[in-house]
């Protein structure tokens, strides 16, 4: 696979290579790899996510399976005391707020019964990675239980949480619209 040298490649970390076949492609968000892999024609394309990138413009990668791209997962923080659980939700948001999201999420305050608590964030699967380093550099903790994965966000919604607070995170890397992600797949470099 041959890549385009890139300029700033440190900007790269966290977006997508995709592989179509008779060309390469550098620099996609979660949310464009996942507009392309809806469509027929793009269904399987190859998909490496930057991992790292060094000042040489050599890129560490990893590849993505396709099907992780309509998946959910998440990380859930778990309670027995409300007042404590909506600490945790609250630092959590501000963490969130006022720094980059890695991708588009859903944070909520639900209660499950009247002993157990839980905060969680859910986000598409390709990211989860992304949202674990981010929480992990922030130092972000809580003296609860704490899961998280693909089968715990259809465990959470399986339980009918009930939902008291939330809020809709959006990525701080902007995505593009479908017409101008598909005129701009010609060229080796995306952003």
């Amino acid at each position: 696979m041959k890549l385009e040298k890139l300029e700033n490649p440190q900007k790269y970390t966290g977006l997508y290579v995709v592989d179509f076949g008779d060309h390469t492609s550098t620099g996609f968000t979660g949310q464009e790899v996942e507009m392309l892999l809806e469509s027929e024609k793009y269904a399987s394309i190859k998909v490496y996510k930057i991992h790292n990138a060094y000042p040489d413009g050599s890129l560490e990668l990893r590849g993505v399976p396709n099907e992780i791209f309509n998946l959910e997962s998440g990380m859930f923080f778990y309670s027995t005391n409300e007042f404590a659980a909506r600490g945790d939700y609250k630092r959590l948001l501000n963490l969130m707020i006022t720094g980059e999201v890695p991708s588009r999420a859903k944070l909520h305050l639900s209660r499950l019964n009247d002993e157990l608590y839980v905060v969680a964030l859910i986000y598409p699967a390709e990211a989860d990675d992304d949202f674990a380093r981010l929480l992990l550099d922030k130092g972000y903790n809580t003296q609860g239980q704490a899961s998280g994965g693909i089968s715990q966000v259809n465990s959470y919604y399986d339980a009918g949480p009930e939902v008291m607070e939330r809020h809709q995170l959006l990525s701080t890397r902007q995505s593009k619209e479908l017409n101008e992600l598909y005129s701009s797949l010609k060229y080796a470099v995306q952003r």
